[in-house]
């Protein structure tokens, strides 16, 4: 009976002070922290639904730029989170590093074997500055720590995947320096280890022969097991073909990743799956689709119903889509029965992928960095989702 009391007690405390467990690694999750539980995000104990948007960068490669062109400014990341935040977005994704050009002082120090052998201060102290904008704007942060765009054209990033060893110098030297001095802001909720990491092994520029299946996963699982050993910050990775994010050919199953590196901890907590119009006609439109399930419909054309084929033991969002909305042409990859009745819109985009089972989605981009759409495209939907959908988009009602 005294045990019990006791039990109870210790019960009691957990829910006052906001702990929570994550369903993966039963670690305690601090208050504001994004974790998942029954295939949803969730932050102290109530869900949340990712309105989100790409913010990819400001300057191309700020963080730790010693260049005139494109040093970090912290003025315009303020203004520009708050601009966001008015217009009901709750999470932004950005890239940490853009692609560490060989050709001016690159903040991520690498020779020419591939070795990652440190990290300069300035990279620190710039992101220091960016973590605490985030927080006290209250915005959820996807880092996305590098991009395909390293290994173009640059042969020391190519040996630095192809090698176990260089891998490891990446996680010593990079991404566990980065998850222990960030991990303490729940802010910093999830870490995309790679922007469409899939081009490794598409594109004719990127080391000859191109980096393997293999050697990615290798490097997925590596760095998935070194973020989770440290931190509760959720991992994922974006893929930009949906072939490589379907059940035929999913590249990075926990199954896959702990075949090249034999570790519990190696394993991705969601899926985010990027999409373009390219894409609808080979794998349907994802919004008017479950991300689970798989395609119903003849191929190479729709069109399509049932869902988009991703394996359902972990969440999915979209990470990437344009925010100009999908186009009428695509719709006509979609059976009729799943379309919205009057057409679809961007609004129509992120409210049908609410209810079809998605956890989020980020469009490309807020800043207009190309012809995929601003904010002002995108505002309709993220200022309608966040009216209609407040306790979802901001249940904490910190907005």
């Amino acid at each position: 009976m005294k045990k019990l009391f006791l039990l109870a007690i210790v019960v009691m405390i957990c829910g006052f002070c906001g702990c929570a467990k994550n369903s993966n690694s039963e670690k305690t999750i601090e208050p504001f922290r994004i974790y998942i539980e029954d295939n949803q995000f969730m932050v102290d104990g109530k869900r949340i639904w990712i309105n989100g948007v790409n913010t990819p960068w400001y300057k191309w490669d700020e963080f730790g730029s010693v260049s005139n062109w494109n040093q970090y400014d912290e003025i315009w990341w303020d203004e520009e989170f708050e601009i966001l935040k008015e217009a009901g977005i709750n999470a932004v994704r950005i890239w940490i590093s853009c692609k560490n050009d060989a050709n001016y002082n690159p903040p991520i120090e690498i020779t020419d074997d591939g070795l990652i052998t440190g990290i300069r201060d300035k990279f620190w102290e710039d992101l220091d500055k960016f973590f605490a904008t985030a927080a006290k704007r209250k915005m959820y942060i996807m880092a996305t720590l590098t991009s395909f765009d390293h290994f173009v054209n640059q042969e020391p990033w190519q040996k630095m995947i192809k090698s176990k060893e260089n891998v490891q110098s990446f996680a010593q030297h990079y991404t566990v320096p980065f998850v222990n001095r960030y991990k303490d802001n729940p802010y910093l909720w999830s870490i995309d280890l790679c922007n469409e990491i899939d081009w490794l092994v598409e594109r004719d520029d990127v080391g000859i022969p191109n980096p393997s299946w293999a050697q990615i996963q290798y490097f997925i699982a590596y760095n998935a097991a070194a973020i989770h050993d440290n931190s509760n910050i959720l991992v994922t990775v974006g893929f930009a073909s949906s072939k490589y994010n379907g059940a035929d050919s999913q590249r990075a199953t926990d199954n896959l990743l702990r075949f090249q590196y034999n570790d519990p901890n190696a394993y991705l907590d969601f899926w985010s799956p990027h999409y373009y119009g390219w894409v609808g006609q080979w794998y349907g439109v994802p919004f008017y689709l479950t991300p689970d399930g798989n395609l119903i419909g003849s191929k190479p054309r729709g069109p399509y119903s049932g869902g988009w084929q991703l394996d359902p033991s972990k969440p999915a969002l979209i990470g990437e889509c344009a925010a100009v909305g999908t186009s009428a042409d695509e719709l006509r990859y979609v059976a009729s029965s799943l379309q919205p009745p009057d057409g679809n819109t961007i609004i129509t985009d992120y409210e049908y992928a609410l209810k079809n089972g998605w956890q989020g989605v980020m469009a490309w981009t807020s800043n207009g960095i190309d012809a995929a759409g601003d904010i002002n495209d995108l505002r309709p939907a993220t200022e309608y989702m966040a009216q209609k959908y407040k306790e979802l988009i901001f249940p904490l009602g910190d907005n």
